[in-house]
């Protein structure tokens, strides 16, 4: 094998796209109560008419819109109540010349009314009269069947992100379960002889582990589940059976550390061991994150992606490649990206394509992107950001008041 013959985003994206196919992805039921998060499976349809009677969207009265013409504060319209509709009952009477009936929020219009007059612009003389005290035009204060959804219609595209607001449409659709993809079953690998975990003693040499942790919380805000997570020695043997347990059990196996052309830099050596057809790519022109690795198990169907070891490189790897995939076979709408005007110059990296760490503030209706320069191995690099731009490949550098697009965390 050729080590570090590189790759752009692009093409490692491609390879992606090529080698990882869509039915590789499984599919479940959950209630709805549970499906918060989860991507949608199947586009979803209307089952009837959303709502299927029209309503009224305030307290007030169902009239014909024709008799409040010219009804003004000081020359109310009088009309005769004829009915007072309860919530969740059916309209009994038919509105007609000069009658009206009370209708409380979402309650059902009767016949004959094609608007409401809120109760603040009525008057009530008696149990049998109200004055009107505005003119309404047509469809005014109300919802008329169907004005929400038409039964057939769309309802929720295949790869919708579940949000509270799907949550309530389905709801409204009747629906009481729902198809969605399953979580990736993702074990995080940490690789370094200088690791110990939080809670532990350093010694000289050695740091605390970032990246199981920093990557696991990753996995999980991107609707991973992640199934195991361990720092391991530069130990070839123990490296190899924690691999192969992971392979078994995974749809990905994310390892960092010991990616780059190094005397214990064993994992794109293991992989190809362990996979088939192995490692596809080994390298990226992007600066940080040159020494990754992306293989294949296509019997397990399991990727495996070695990140690099500094924290700031590895969860940007991980954003822009295995998150980047998943979101790209569940069809997931792409995140909205931030025009941006940069505070400061920055410099470009010959032959690679640079990820530029940004803090953002808002200037009225504009964003303005400060530059963050820091090294990949500290942690406070990425802390401090609020988003990335990815810097074109040779391009020479961006000057202060350029416009960028950021990527938000």
């Amino acid at each position: 094998m050729e080590l570090l013959k590189v790759d752009t985003l692009e093409q490692a994206r491609e390879k992606l796209k090529e080698k990882v196919p869509r039915d590789w992805l499984r599919t479940y039921e959950v209630p709805i109560g549970e499906a918060l998060g989860r991507t949608l499976a199947e586009d979803i349809l209307c089952k009837s008419d959303i709502p299927d009677f029209r309503r009224s969207t305030v307290d007030g009265y169902a009239v014909r819109s024709k008799d409040t013409m010219g009804a003004g504060e000081s020359i109310p319209v009088f009309l005769k109540i004829i009915e007072e509709v309860a919530i969740g009952t059916e309209a009994k009477s038919e509105i007609l010349p000069g009658t009206c009936a009370y209708v409380p929020t979402g309650g059902m219009l009767p016949d004959g009314a094609d608007s409401c007059v809120m109760t603040e612009y009525c008057e009530e003389l008696d149990k049998e009269t109200v004055a009107v005290y505005q003119s309404v035009s047509p469809n005014k204060f109300i919802v008329n069947i169907g004005e929400d959804h038409t039964a057939g219609s769309l309802l929720l595209k295949k790869g919708t992100m579940l949000r509270p607001q799907e949550i309530g449409a389905m709801a409204a659709n009747g629906m009481t379960r729902v198809k969605v993809f399953e979580p990736w079953r993702v074990t995080v690998i940490s690789t370094g002889d200088e690791l110990v975990s939080p809670g532990g003693s350093l010694t000289k040499g050695k740091i605390f582990d970032i990246n199981t942790h920093a990557l696991s919380a990753l996995a999980k805000k991107h609707g991973f589940e992640v199934i195991g997570a361990q720092a391991v020695a530069d130990d070839e043997e123990l490296l190899r059976a924690v691999i192969s347990e992971a392979i078994q059990k995974s749809d990905l196996v994310a390892i960092s550390g010991g990616s780059s052309k190094g005397k214990k830099d064993i994992t794109a050596k293991l992989i190809d061991e362990l996979s088939s057809p192995g490692v596809f790519t080994h390298g990226l022109a992007i600066k940080p994150g040159k020494p990754t690795i992306l293989g294949l198990d296509e019997s397990g169907r399991t990727l495996l992606v070695g990140l690099p070891g500094h924290p700031v490189a590895a969860m940007a790897v991980f954003e822009m490649l295995p998150v980047w995939l998943k979101k790209y076979l569940q069809e997931e709408k792409p995140v909205l990206k931030i025009p941006a005007s940069l505070s400061g110059n920055v410099p470009g990296t010959p032959g690679r394509q640079m990820l530029v760490f940004v803090q953002l503030e808002e200037e009225g209706a504009t964003y303005t992107a400060t530059p963050i320069f820091g090294k990949s191995g500290l942690i406070s690099t990425i802390t401090s950001a609020d988003g990335y731009a990815v810097l074109d490949l040779n391009r020479e550098g961006l000057k202060s008041g350029e416009k960028i697009w950021v990527h938000k965390f």
